[in-house]
């Protein structure tokens, strides 16, 4: 419990030199004016599903607005995690935990040290689902305090997941599977929620509050919050700024989507895409930057495959593209513990699975 960024017995006057990263491994974002596509989910269906294949090809991430998530459940979150941070030690210290296998757990990135031994500036409470109504089991697995967050945390989970499947079965629609092909095992592991919480930092030009990563699940949508923090990987390896849109969600796609979907369709876009999709969209590499002044929460819903899911190109687009696999199936278990071996950046990540 110590060791949590926002304890209240933290004092970070001065940045520690073990969360200093070389200048190489944090260079700056670009001063370059790009903006993320932002998609109004209530304009007809055609041009949302059109505008959703863009963006894949284009950048692999997105904002999207006018998505159905109620507006009361996002403030209630928002409010819920706010006061999950500011709670007294004590209260917090029952779900704190190191072990990385727990999937209901609160943790820092204070005492996860990346390769070089930095550490990062970031703590993490993690709450996990895996039953759809939301069961009494789950919900007594999630922290009892503040009062408010366990239905909070209920409302959120299950709209943001409501909005994943539907953003899924657009894609299914424009790339030509059938609607409902991320139903069942493809999308039926657990539905994670990381409520990410960075403290002002005293110098957040040289730490970082996430490495440069791409996603390990299907799809996930990121509340960012009105504090700006989140950077994306642009073309020619520039950091661009992720600029906050007020209630809108940050879509972007997980290794497991882009190994469904990707290299069957290199041959209709050329090779905008590499992993196991086979062909169109892409996991895109992103990190997180602190603030100097204020402190900045984000909520992140991770849409998973179930552990026994095998990870394959989507055998109809392969047959279509008229060209074999470029990389090897594998379970969803298995490829976890290779990206757990490997790291997260994603040239490992491809590196460990091409044929």
């Amino acid at each position: 419990m110590a060791s949590l960024l926002s304890s209240a017995a933290a004092s970070h006057e001065t940045l520690p030199d073990s969360f200093v990263f070389p200048a190489d491994e944090r260079p700056p974002a670009s001063s370059a004016a790009v903006e993320l596509p932002v998609i109004d989910l209530s304009a007809p269906r055609d041009e949302v599903r059109r505008a959703v294949l863009e963006a894949g090809k284009e950048l692999g991430f997105f904002q999207v607005v006018n998505h159905g998530v109620p507006e009361e459940a996002l403030r209630d979150m928002d409010a819920a995690c706010e006061e999950f941070f500011a709670l007294p030690a004590e209260d917090k210290a029952a779900f704190y935990s190191e072990d990385a296998n727990k999937p209901n757990r609160l943790f820092s990135g204070s005492v996860y040290r990346a390769g070089g031994g930095e550490r990062y500036w970031r703590d993490c409470l993690r709450l996990a689902c895996a039953a759809f109504p939301v069961d009494d089991a789950t919900r007594g697995s999630w922290p009892a305090k503040p009062r408010r967050i366990r239905d909070a945390a209920e409302r959120f989970l299950v709209a943001t997941r409501a909005l994943g499947m539907e953003l899924l079965r657009l894609l299914c629609e424009g790339v030509g599977l059938r609607h409902d092909y991320f139903d069942g095992e493809l999308s039926g592991g657990d539905v994670i929620v990381n409520v990410n919480h960075y403290p002002p930092c005293p110098d957040p030009a040289r730490t970082l509050g996430l490495p440069p990563h791409c996603d390990r699940n299907l799809i996930t949508l990121l509340r960012q919050g009105d504090v700006p923090g989140l950077q994306v990987a642009y073309r020619g390896g520039d950091w661009i700024d992720v600029r906050p849109v007020p209630g809108a969600f940050v879509v972007n796609f997980g290794h497991q989507l882009e190994a469904r979907i990707r290299q069957s369709f290199s041959e209709y876009y050329g090779n905008a895409c590499d992993i196991a999709t086979n062909g169109l969209l892409k996991s895109v590499e992103h990190r997180a930057i602190p603030d100097a002044t204020r402190p900045r929460t984000s909520v992140a819903t991770f849409i998973m495959p179930t552990e026994d899911c095998l990870v394959a190109p989507a055998e109809e687009l392969v047959a279509a593209a008229g060209e074999g696999p470029r990389y090897r199936a594998v379970t969803f278990r298995d490829f976890m513990e290779v990206y757990k071996a490997v790291g997260a950046r994603r040239e490992s990540v491809e590196k460990a699975f091409k044929i």
